[in-house]
C-alpha cells in the first residue's frame, strides 16, 4: 500500500493538506507507476527531456542572456537548471563527435602523394616534414621528463607504437576526459567574466550562471551543426552567423553598457576562452600519452 493516512506525508511524516507536502515536496497521493510514467520520470531525470526544456530552449537559442536574466531575478521553476542544462548539451555535443566519426586526432601526418610537376621535390618536402615532426617529438619528450621522471619514458614507448594504435588510445582519451575538462572550465569562464565586469556589482555565482548557460548554447548549436547534413551549407553558415553574435549580445543583455566597451570585451572574453581551451585539449591529449 502506498498511501498514506489523510494529511499525512508518506515520506517524512509531517502534517500536509493538499496533493504536496510543504516540508519535503513530495507528492501526498501516491500510486504504482505505469511503464510510460516511469520511462517519462526516468528520461526527464537524466537527458532533462520535459516540458520546462522547451521554454528554456526558447530564451536559450533565440534570446540571447534573457534565460540568465530570468534566473537571477527569481523565475526559475519554469525552466531547466543551469548546470542540468549544461550536462544535458555537453553530453549530446561529445556523443555525436564521437559516433559521428569526425576525427579530432589525427596521427597520420604522411604528406600528400606528389604532384607530375613535383616528383623531384616532394621525397626531400616529406623528409624534411619528418625531420621536423622528431624534433618536435624529441623536445616534447624533453620537457615530459623535467615536469615528471617517468614522463619522458612514457612520451617515447607511447612514440614508438604503430599510428592506428596512437590513434585509438588519443581518441579513447579524449572522448573520456574532455567532457570533464570542458566543465572544470567553467569556473574560468566565470572568473574571467568576473575580472572583465569588476565594480559592476555582480557575485561571482551570477558570472558562473551566465557561463553555464552560455557553453550550453555553444554545445546546443555545435551539436546541431554536426547533426545537419552537410549539403545544408547556408544553413550551416546562418548558425555560424549566429554564433558569433551570440554571445557580445547576451553579454549586453545582462550586464548592460555600451556597444564599444561590450565587444571589446567580447573579443578579450572569446580569445582568453580559446586559449584556455586549446591548453585544456593538449592537456586532455598529454595524459593519454604519460598515464
Amino acid at each position: 500500500m502506498l498511501h498514506a493516512a489523510p494529511g499525512t506525508c508518506p515520506n517524512c511524516f509531517a502534517e500536509t493538506a493538499g496533493n504536496f507536502c510543504h516540508q519535503c515536496s513530495q507528492e501526498t497521493t501516491l500510486h504504482p507507476p505505469s511503464t510510460r510514467e516511469f520511462l517519462h520520470e526516468f528520461i526527464g531525470h537524466y537527458v532533462a527531456l520535459e516540458g520546462k526544456l522547451w521554454k528554456s530552449l526558447w530564451l536559450l537559442m533565440l534570446r540571447p542572456g534573457l534565460l540568465t536574466l530570468e534566473y537571477i531575478q527569481g523565475r526559475r521553476v519554469r525552466y531547466v537548471q543551469p548546470l542540468r542544462l549544461y550536462l544535458t548539451f555537453s553530453l549530446i555535443f561529445f556523443a555525436l563527435i564521437k559516433f559521428s566519426g569526425l576525427n579530432f586526432v589525427e596521427t597520420d601526418r604522411a604528406a600528400p602523394g606528389p604532384s607530375i610537376t613535383a616528383q623531384g621535390a616532394a621525397p626531400v618536402k616529406r623528409a624534411r616534414l619528418a625531420n621536423d615532426e622528431n624534433e618536435t617529438y624529441q623536445d616534447a619528450g624533453k620537457f615530459a621528463e623535467q615536469l615528471h621522471a617517468g614522463w619522458g619514458a612514457r612520451m617515447e614507448k607511447f612514440l614508438e607504437l604503430p599510428k592506428e594504435e596512437m590513434g585509438r588510445q588519443l581518441s579513447k582519451t579524449f572522448f573520456s576526459y574532455a567532457p570533464y575538462a570542458m566543465f572544470a572550465l567553467m569556473p574560468v569562464f566565470a572568473l574571467l567574466l568576473k575580472l572583465l565586469y569588476l565594480g559592476s556589482g555582480r557575485r561571482y555565482g551570477a558570472h558562473l550562471l551566465f557561463a553555464l548557460h552560455a557553453n550550453a548554447f555553444a554545445f546546443a548549436l555545435l551539436a546541431l551543426q554536426i547533426a545537419l547534413p552537410s549539403g545544408w551549407g547556408f544553413v550551416h553558415f546562418i548558425l555560424l552567423a549566429w554564433m558569433a553574435i551570440y554571445l557580445p549580445l547576451a553579454l549586453r543583455r545582462v550586464y548592460g553598457g555600451g556597444w564599444i566597451l561590450t565587444l571589446l570585451r567580447w573579443m578579450v572574453l572569446s580569445a582568453l576562452h580559446a586559449i584556455c581551451i586549446a591548453l585544456a585539449i593538449v592537456a586532455t591529449l598529454g595524459w593519454a600519452i604519460v598515464a
